[in-house]
């Protein structure tokens, strides 16, 4: 973990974040804002500066829960808005935590992963894991090639993704500028 934590942290403290765009993504804020159950327990593993988690808390969502492998961003989220529960940043391994929820949202984190079968496999599996019986994953999936490079984020296509949530999920896709229930 320290590996990758230290590798996180430097892309936050250089500020190579060009994933980052600085507020919620259009179709993860629709998705948020057709939800009324306001006692969902929610998780953004890989979150980032969770725009998500802050737009959530500020619709009435206090079940929110955000996991980061370093504390950089989590404090980001705690500077922005101090009022969001201290017990629900989560700096932890996502591989390693414990829970169930009723709704992951994933915002391009399998894309940060090595992109080898292992990784991939792995994500899916502990996503349907965290994922209550009746719950659901709910995100965005960059959809280009792999770096030539091997720059993160990595890529992946559809098929690729729907190859390894298959086992594990029902699955309902959209288009980009759409989403799936």
């Amino acid at each position: 973990m320290k590996q990758e934590e230290a590798f996180w942290t430097e892309r936050y403290n250089e500020n190579k974040t060009g994933w980052d765009i600085g507020y919620p993504s259009t179709p993860l804020k629709e998705y948020i804002d057709q939800l009324e159950n306001k006692f969902l327990k929610i998780l953004i593993p890989g979150a980032g500066n969770a725009y998500e988690a802050e737009y959530l808390f500020a619709r009435g969502f206090k079940n929110v829960f955000v996991l980061d492998i370093s504390q950089y961003p989590l404090n980001a989220l705690k500077n922005r808005v101090p009022s969001f529960p201290e017990q629900n940043l989560l700096h932890d391994n996502f591989f390693e935590h414990e829970g169930q929820y009723d709704l992951i949202i994933e915002q391009t984190f399998f894309c940060s992963f090595e992109p080898n079968k292992k990784n991939r496999s792995d994500y899916a599996k502990k996503m349907s894991e965290l994922v209550s019986p009746n719950g659901k994953l709910v995100g965005l999936w960059f959809c280009h090639p792999l770096d030539e490079n091997g720059n993160r984020p990595f890529g992946g296509s559809k098929e690729e993704y729907l190859d390894y949530l298959n086992p594990y999920f029902t699955t309902k896709t959209g288009s980009h500028d759409r989403y799936g229930d």
